[in-house]
């Protein structure tokens, strides 16, 4: 199943960054011409604003691929808590992108039982109605490295969700496959902390930095459609495919972005349900990791979908803590994957 060639996709959260990346790339025909694409979410804002917004391109770009926006791309308001939504669109989709999260550390904190209704109920919701369609062959679940070895609601409710979606492929006869991808924070997505920086910077400061010791993995919005496009072409049933990323710690973040200017830091202390270090396969998983497609893959815990005598591709642990880069090659990361725009490129100094 590597080509989308016509057809219908359904994106849950396409009106999210990840969302919105994952719709320009599939226009470009990176995994083949689909019929028709629906964008599925709550906010009718969003809808609106995500349309306009496209609507308003003159020309046929690298983002926009179509001639015929309107009759590939459908608008669907709804929520993935509902299970008579979800299985409505469901019902007319061949592949399902599942991304629609809460996915704000502290918020989850304050509001866990919502957490739990999106992240949790949501995929169970999408999983239901997969498995009732005649038509979807296949759902990809958009998870995060909170998910592994989790502390906070958010990663304990996607943790959920990744069993919810591996055991949907249960019993082995059914017509639907079903995987997750793994990844870190992807840092221009809004509420992360490239975009955080950009503005801060942008006023004059201060740049908040919660823990000088904090590190995360340093992945775009197209790093992360790349994973997402790789296992949709690779991944076998109840796998998680999880990519090679560098990761870096926040104040080298911080000063690559403000570079020669005189702008002063300050820390803040550590967030609600925020970890020290991110991990992306933990100790446990390593055991049934093995590589292919240039990823990471975890197989499930249950046997039934395990593939026997897999080589591992780990010996412990991929954790941010671990491949951090400095200085220039930081400098050159940022610029390069474009976490950074040209009005804030500089000489970083480390701190």
């Amino acid at each position: 199943m590597s080509s989308l060639d016509d057809a219908t996709v359904l994106i849950t959260g396409g009106t999210g960054s990840l969302g919105q990346t994952l719709v320009r790339r599939l226009l470009t025909g990176a995994l083949g011409t689909p019929k028709r694409i629906i964008v599925f979410s709550r906010d009718e804002a969003k809808h609106y604003a995500m349309k306009t917004s496209w609507k308003q391109v003159s020309a046929a770009t690298d983002d926009v691929y179509y001639g015929n926006f309107d009759e590939l791309i459908e608008f669907w308001v709804g929520d993935v808590r509902d299970p008579d939504d979800v299985s409505a669109v469901v019902s007319h989709a061949d592949v399902v992108f599942h991304a629609a999260a809460l996915k704000q550390v502290p918020s989850c904190e304050y509001f866990p039982t919502q957490a739990v209704a999106t992240n949790i109920g949501g995929a169970e919701n999408v999983v239901r109605a997969a498995r009732r369609s005649d038509r979807t062959h296949t759902v990809v679940g958009v998870s995060t490295d909170k998910a592994c070895k989790p502390i906070n609601v958010m990663g304990m409710t996607k943790a959920l969700q990744e069993r919810i979606i591996t055991e949907g492929n249960l019993p082995l006869e059914g017509g639907c496959r079903m995987f997750a991808v793994r990844y870190g924070n992807v840092l221009e997505s809004r509420g992360s902390v490239i975009p955080l920086f950009r503005d801060q910077i942008a006023n004059g400061g201060p740049v908040t930095i919660t823990l000088p010791e904090m590190t995360r993995f340093l992945l775009s919005l197209d790093k992360a459609v790349d994973t997402i496009f790789a296992a949709y072409r690779e991944a076998r049933p109840g796998e998680i495919f999880v990519p090679r990323v560098p990761s870096a710690r926040i104040p080298d973040i911080a000063q690559a972005m403000i570079g020669e200017r005189d702008i002063e830091t300050v820390v803040t202390g550590i967030r609600p349900g925020e970890k020290l270090h991110e991990i992306l396969v933990s100790e446990e998983e390593v055991f049934r990791t093995t590589e292919r497609a240039g990823h990471y893959v975890i197989q499930s815990a249950l046997p039934e979908l395990q593939e026997a005598g897999a080589p591992r591709a780990l010996d412990g642990e991929y954790s941010s803590a671990g491949a951090v880069v400095q200085g220039e090659e930081l400098a050159r990361l940022l610029a390069h994957e474009r976490f950074t725009d040209r009005a804030l490129a500089g000489t970083p100094n480390r701190p």
